[in-house]
Order: structure tokens, then sequence, then C-alpha cells
């Protein structure tokens, strides 16, 4: 079973709000901790407690310092080689730390103009920051690594305070990190941080959730209190929807190169994969080229075969599709006599009415051929076979 965490950054995202999200959600923190225990650290503990913004109660998370760590620079080695250290982290655990911290390190390395190596961290480098990032990772394992989705993060405005000075909000590290994903401008003040962009971009697919089924609902509580909205990030974690998979789905794509050979034989493909129906539709396209719409109806369990054969044997460069509903008639089989031998009936049925019968054209064509009469005089003498009930 799928499971999946969909992440609203209601009033933005940062690495304590992520950890947060997750005790909310039922994870120990003791548990937390001790997957953590491993980072070769200066003193640090989890303070949970209670909060709440704008009526809305969570679980706010600190991470408290020893007063011995001032915030230093480490650079990206330094950090990495803590990580790997870490023996009580799960492996999968540290490459999605890792990954997170090189995604940061790229995106300020860029920002800087140097290379990844001559990056120093500085607010993202200090212990809280470790901790925050390592944690978020340890809570995915703790969740049972779900499928991560998010919302788009609202990036806020005016300016803050960093180690290189007074700097525009988003910082260019955030605005870096979060480019070729949807965000949205909006808000006052720093509502997506690095660590908070950082952990959606390497660990969230950022867009429209998948349909799933909510078991659990937990919010992380920021330390700000905006006037616009609550300093949460909503989290919901489930399963997908059963329905998903046992729905219906088309599956289509526009053709405009495809020649009558390819079309048929994608017809033919799409029916031996698994596809209930397959269809070609003449289309008039762009720049008012002909065309044809190449659609499959199929059941959720095999859509992924459909498009793999879609995309591997047809010239589309993308496939779309879509859930849909259907009504469909009861089916049985009957056989009847008829002067040139016996034919299967397919009959469709609602409430144990016959509304529908149709001869197999296959047992009808056999016959005919053998008989040297037309095939519709075979055809019309199963119909005629019929009772009156059917």
């Amino acid at each position: 079973m799928r499971r999946i965490l969909y992440l609203e950054p209601v009033g933005g995202i940062a690495g304590d709000m992520f950890l947060a999200a997750g005790l909310d959600l039922g994870i120990s923190p003791a548990e937390l901790e001790r997957a953590l225990s491993g980072l070769r650290v200066p003193g640090w503990k989890l303070a949970v407690s209670r909060a709440v913004r704008h009526a809305i109660s969570g679980t706010h998370l600190d991470v408290v310092l020893d007063a011995r760590e001032a915030h230093p620079h480490r650079a990206y080695a330094d950090i990495r080689r803590l990580i790997e250290e870490a023996d009580t982290l799960p492996p999968r655990a540290k490459e999605r730390a890792l990954a997170v911290f090189r995604a940061i390190g790229e995106a300020e390395a860029k920002v800087h103009g140097v290379s990844i190596d001559d990056i120093h961290f500085h607010e993202v480098g200090a212990v809280d920051s470790i901790v925050d990032i390592c944690g978020a990772a340890v809570v995915l394992e703790l969740l049972g690594n779900p499928e991560v989705h998010a919302a788009p993060p609202p990036l806020g405005s005016g300016t803050i305070r960093v180690a290189h000075g007074a700097m525009p909000i988003p910082v260019p590290a955030t605005l870096e990190l979060l480019r070729d994903v949807p965000v949205r401008f909006e808000g006052v003040g720093e509502l997506t941080t690095p660590t908070g962009a950082a952990l959606l971009k390497v660990l969230a697919h950022i867009g429209h959730p998948p349909d799933f089924i909510v078991e659990k609902v937990g919010y992380g509580v920021g330390t700000k209190d905006f006037k616009d909205r609550p300093n949460v990030l909503r989290a919901s974690l489930g399963r997908l929807e059963q329905a998903r998979n046992e729905g219906l789905w088309v599956v289509e794509a526009n053709l405009d190169d495809a020649t009558p050979q390819l079309l048929g034989h994608l017809l033919e493909r799409l029916l031996a994969v698994g596809a209930l129906d397959a269809w070609v539709t003449p289309v008039v396209m762009k720049k008012s080229r002909p065309g044809h719409l190449l659609s499959a109806l199929v059941e959720g369990g095999t859509r992924e075969a459909i498009v793999d054969v879609v995309l591997r044997e047809s010239t589309t460069l993308g496939v779309r599709y879509h859930r849909v509903e259907r009504q469909a008639l009861e089916r049985d089989w009957v056989e009847v006599e008829t002067p040139w031998g016996k034919v299967r009936v397919k009959r469709g049925l609602r409430q144990g009415a016959v509304l529908n019968a149709h001869p197999e054209f296959e047992d009808c064509r056999q016959l005919a051929e053998a008989a040297g009469v037309p095939v519709k005089q075979v055809m019309a003498a199963a119909v005629a076979a019929l009772g009156p009930k059917d």
C-alpha cells in the first residue's frame, strides 16, 4: 500500500516546522532523538511543546543548544562527513540529508559564483539546522517512507538580516532552490527559509496532490506570529485512494506523424497489454494539420503499462490521462443453434432484463466460410434463434 504525506505550508515552512509536524503526527520525540544521537556535534536537545497560531493548535519544537555553540561556519565537506559518520542514522536518512545539504550548497555556490567546495554554511551550518535537516530525513523513516507531496510554498517579502548582511526576502538561496517548481509570492516576512525550501525541493513533489485517504493530520507550529496567516505547516498522512487502482482511466495522445500501419499496431498492442478498449479518432491539430487521437480505456492497475506502450511504441512526446466513470450492463454468453452450427451470443442485461444481444462475429465468420454463405445471413439466423426472453 502506497503511503502519502501531503504538506501544506499554510504559513511557510522551516526545518523545525517539518520536525514539529512529524511529531504532531505521532512520532516519539525520544525515538527521533535516538536516531540523531550519532551526530557528532556540540550538545543539543529537543524541546517539544504545544502552541497555538490563529486558533490552530499544534506541536512546536526548538533545538536547544549548549551555550558553546556559536553558529560556526562549516564547509560542505565537514557537514557531509558529520552525516556519513553518524552511526545511528538509517542509510536512507543519510542519503536524504546529504541530498538536502548538497542542494543548499549548489544553490549557495551559484548565488555567490563559487565552487560548492568553497561554500561555508552560516546559519544552515549551525547545529540546529543540521539537526533539523537530518531530523526531517528521520521523520520520513519513522512515518514509513511515504511518498511526499507539497502545495506551492508562500515565499514572503521584505528584508532580513543574515550573516552576509541585509538580504531581500526570499533570500537568493531560497529562490534558487525553488526554481522550476510552483511557488507563491505572497505574505510579509520570511515564510519559507532556505532549509524549508531545500526540504521541499529534494523530498517532495510540489504541485497538486494525488487522490488519497487522509488518516492523520498534524500541525507544525513555527516561532513567528504573522498577522495575515497562521505560522503552521499542516501535514496529512494517509494512503492512496483504493479507487485509484480499481477505477477507470482514459489514456490518450495526439499523433500527427503516425502511419496507418503504426496506428493499427498500436491498437493491437494496447489491447494485448490489457486495455478494455482502444480507438483512433481523426482530428485536426495545430497549423491545420490532420492527425489522430489515440485513446485507450484502462483499469487503474494497468494504466502505467498502457502509458509505457504509448510512449515507447508511438511517435508522441507525451501522454494525457484522466479518471472516468462508466455505467456498464451486466454481461453473459448464451449459445444458439443455427442451420450451419452453434453460435455464441453476448448479452447485455440490466436488473435481469436483456437489453442487447450480439452474435460472436468469429463464430459466424467461420460457419459462413465453411458453408459458403454470407456472414450476415449467419448473424441474422443467430439473432432469430434467440428466445423471447433473450
